[in-house]
């Protein structure tokens, strides 16, 4: 069976519900990093595989450098999940996530801001050209 960007999207929809589960629980305010433990937690009484604060490796010309680039969330190898809990995501936090993305070949991300009042409207999903390249 091969993966669908209908596989992907619902995927996303559920990782977003279980940031809503953890937003009306916890409400803004608090450090991302407890945001990030807490969500790592939902998702996985879901279910779903997860992993955190995961290396993004970075090769250049042949080059593969030690970096210190970690992303907050992956789930189920599939979908990129940044946290923040700032009062303002900028273009940067967007930049940095479609970077993610395509370093490791990720098909979705998410953008999640827990210093809100409504996560659905202040979350922003992300697609790359391996979304693109999915079956529809």
């Amino acid at each position: 069976m091969s993966l669908t960007k209908e596989d992907v999207t619902d995927l996303s929809y559920r990782i977003v519900g279980c940031a809503i589960e953890v937003h009306k629980q916890l409400g803004p305010g608090l450090l991302e990093s407890v945001y990030e433990k807490c969500l790592k937690y939902e998702l996985k009484l879901q279910g779903y595989n997860v992993k955190q604060q995961v290396i993004v490796p970075v090769s250049y010309k042949g080059l593969e450098m030690d970096t210190e680039l970690r992303l907050d969330l992956l789930v189920d190898d599939l979908v990129i999940v940044e946290l923040k809990a700032i009062e303002k995501v900028l273009p940067v936090h967007e930049a940095q996530l479609l970077t993610y993305m395509k370093l490791l070949e990720k098909p979705q991300g998410l953008l999640i801001n827990f210093f809100t009042d409504n996560i659905s409207k202040s979350m922003k999903p992300f697609v790359n050209e391996y979304f693109k390249g999915l079956d529809d």
